[in-house]
């Protein structure tokens, strides 16, 4: 994928957000915490579909920042399923930033995060079925 030209394989964003001015650190860019929560909100919500219950991220694996947010731009976390195991899962997230009016789309950061499917006393728990 290049910054201009996204991958056409993503679908529709789990979540879509907007930087507050308060989310901006001294350099002008958005605090990289506040990306790694909305990231791990998006996760969440695919990691709670798929567990079809409460789960936890347990894990942060490969994240790297590519380039900084600014404001005004708009954020479409993506996120999908990208490996599963007994009672955990693995949740690849993209995000992308459109700037510029929308004439621009710039991936920003990625990861995968490690998500854990919890019972009623928050212990790990199997999966479903597929």
């Amino acid at each position: 994928m290049t910054d201009s030209n996204p991958s056409d394989a993503r679908r529709d964003p789990i979540l879509r957000v907007v930087p507050a001015p308060a989310d901006i650190n001294s350099n002008g860019h958005i605090f990289g915490g506040w990306v790694l929560s909305q990231m791990d909100i998006a996760g969440g919500i695919v990691a709670a579909r798929i567990a079809q219950g409460p789960t936890a991220t347990v894990a942060i694996e490969a994240m790297e920042f590519i380039a900084p947010i600014l404001l005004r731009d708009i954020i479409s976390v993506y996120a999908h399923l990208e490996r599963r195991g007994r009672t955990s899962m693995g949740i690849r997230i993209e995000v992308i930033a459109t700037r510029g009016r929308g004439q621009e789309e710039v991936k920003v950061t990625g990861g995968l995060f490690t998500f854990v499917a919890l019972d009623e006393n928050h212990r790990p728990r199997a999966l479903p079925p597929v």
